[in-house]
């Protein structure tokens, strides 16, 4: 199966939200959450989409300023996880993160995703405190950090 990371535009917004929702269905982002984002490109964002095929099977977004980076969101479709395309778009989201000048990059996580978990600990995030009922749903976020200097 190949790959294939490029710019997320607006035309993608109804194959991401299909993702979206199936990723995240308790707490989902709006169509016009995720335009936002877009429109805020590239001055503080940077948002990727991976397709295999013709297909969108997941995105991802970043937000950028000064020394700092925050992970906003990273999902991939049911049927293409475990496959290593999260952990190419987080690649990417890195390097991003780098060439934008940031030093650190911070991100929650849900409590309740140990997989997501254990992909973040891979690529060396620390935990760094713990966010009550952050999510809709009540579930508690943890919150990561990577130093991009070590």
């Amino acid at each position: 199966m190949s790959v294939t990371l490029r710019p997320m535009t607006h035309d993608d917004l109804p194959a991401v939200m299909k993702v979206e929702r199936e990723t995240f269905p308790l707490d989902a982002w709006s169509e016009g959450m995720l335009r936002g984002e877009l429109d805020d490109q590239p001055r503080t964002r940077h948002y990727v989409v991976a397709v295999v095929g013709e297909e969108i099977v997941g995105y991802a977004g970043l937000y950028a300023a000064g020394d700092q980076a925050d992970v906003q969101t990273i999902a991939v479709s049911e049927g293409h996880r475990r496959a290593g395309i999260g952990g190419a778009m987080l690649t990417e989201l890195l390097a991003e993160a780098v060439r934008r000048g940031a030093t650190s990059v911070f991100l929650e996580v849900r409590a309740d995703n140990p997989e997501a978990q254990a992909v973040y600990d891979r690529f060396g995030f620390e935990r760094i405190g713990l966010r009550r009922r952050y999510y809709e749903d009540g579930t508690d976020a943890i919150m990561m950090r990577k130093d991009l200097n070590a």
